[in-house]
């Protein structure tokens, strides 16, 4: 899997210089599947990012924060969305 976190950083970057490209990955949001629209978009930009490896990028990067911050235990309850890439992401452009 590519460094999907790395493309995003990437993208978002551009997306706070460039007001269109936000608009348009902002309106992914309206879509009947926004994730696979926004997916989409980022390929139709060149960046590689498919659905599975977005979901499969925020569920590795929460695990292993919860390992870092709780000794690797189990016992924190994931809150809703906080390994949502997607949502993460959007709610930083706004």
């Amino acid at each position: 899997m590519a460094d999907v976190v790395g493309m995003l950083d990437e993208l978002q970057n551009k997306a706070l210089r460039d007001e269109e490209l936000k608009k348009r990955l902002l309106a992914t949001r309206e879509e009947k599947d926004p994730v696979s629209a926004f997916c989409k978009v980022c390929r139709e930009l060149g960046y590689e990012i498919y659905e599975m490896e977005l979901i499969c990028a925020g569920e590795e990067f929460h695990a292993a924060m919860k390992r870092s911050t709780n000794g690797g235990g189990e016992n924190s309850p994931m809150l809703a969305g906080e390994d949502d890439f997607y949502e993460l992401f959007l709610a930083n452009l706004e």
